[in-house]
């Protein structure tokens, strides 16, 4: 599982291989590195649902012009500076790792990659192939589906197959909102993080990732498997509807997008009194930009300067033991009969 994976030779073993997928990671925090990263991200039309000329004169003469710097040094907060990388890739080649370790069988051969920079999907899905995987399981690492995520994912690994004259056999991983698993281990790791405060929060949020209100009209399934999730994760501690609320985040552009917003919530929720705030985004399996900076700094600060006064991140599943039950569990399940 070498970051330079590259293809070789196809082995005449058949084998059976695993590719974990996650949103995608800049090279490093530099302005030209941030702005590769964030063309190729916000050109996809999986993402950005707008006429195309319009949208490149936006793109390119406006937000790829301030938007890098701004975004360079938010992601700067944050760096794995010991490795040089961002968080996200940490974690995820963490999973990888872990996941080959407890499936532990010479068959399955397990990589990781990203939908937008490195280590990109069609070498990885090629490197598979180099080793002998004739089928090949896509795990989108997206609990919740969204064609901003989960089908972008797939598309990019489509399109590499698309070009190759030996296909493998490919099977995808569905989204995983209302898996007991997902549900059982959210819940625990709550409970795990609550107990060890040192107060007791009066307000529990779980904050999703936002999506333009328009994309959700059309017939996207997110905001309906983000409720479902919340509902049943709420049922699982046995918490009342009044210490519950669920929001959307990272809203980008002047389109509506999904409400209520986290941080107008986390704004309205310390100005009302509310003085312990925990906050939860079980819509990552990994810890990224969106949490580490967005909610555990940016938001902090908006419930501590507006009258709150005790604020907790809890951290996204990871790589630990409940994060690890989750995919494996998937994986396991989805590889019978290939296994």
């Amino acid at each position: 599982m070498s970051d330079n994976a590259s293809p070789q030779n196809v082995s005449p073993a058949r084998r059976v291989g695993v590719l974990l997928m996650n949103l995608g990671t800049p090279d490093a925090t530099d302005y030209w590195s941030m702005r590769r990263y964030l063309k190729e991200f916000l050109s996809d039309r999986r993402v950005i649902e707008e006429p195309r000329l319009k949208w490149w004169l936006v793109l390119n003469l406006i937000i790829l012009t301030v938007r890098p710097s701004r975004r360079g040094r938010d992601y700067h907060k944050i760096w794995n500076r010991e490795r040089d990388e961002s968080p996200l890739k940490t974690v995820t080649r963490e999973q990888a790792e872990r996941l080959a370790a407890a499936l532990a069988d010479e068959r399955i051969v397990v990589n990781w990659a990203m939908r937008y920079g490195n280590p990109a999907v069609a070498p990885r899905l090629k490197w598979l192939q180099a080793q002998g995987c004739d089928r090949i399981l896509l795990v989108p690492l997206y609990p919740q589906y969204a064609a901003a995520t989960t089908a972008t994912a797939c598309d990019q690994a489509f399109r590499t197959l698309m070009d190759m004259r030996w296909q493998p056999a490919v099977r995808v991983v569905p989204p995983y909102f209302d898996e007991p698993a997902y549900i059982d281990a959210v819940a625990a790791s709550m409970r795990e993080v609550l107990a060890k405060l040192e107060f007791e929060p009066d307000a529990i949020m779980m904050s999703f990732h936002g999506m333009p209100e328009k994309y959700a009209e059309e017939g996207d399934p997110y905001p309906g498997q983000c409720r479902q999730t919340a509902q049943r994760v709420r049922e699982r501690l046995g918490w009342p509807e009044a210490r519950w609320h669920m929001t959307y985040q990272s809203q980008f552009g002047s389109d509506p997008w999904l409400q209520p917003y986290t941080i107008d919530t986390v704004e309205r929720l310390a100005k009302s009194g509310v003085k312990g705030l925990a906050i939860v985004a079980p819509g990552f399996s990994a810890d990224c930009l969106e949490t580490l900076e967005e909610l555990d700094m940016e938001n902090r600060q908006a419930f501590l300067t507006n009258g709150g006064e005790r604020f907790a991140y809890i951290p996204c599943l990871n790589a630990g033991p409940l994060g690890m039950s989750v995919i494996e569990s998937i994986v396991r399940r989805e590889l019978s009969g290939w296994i």
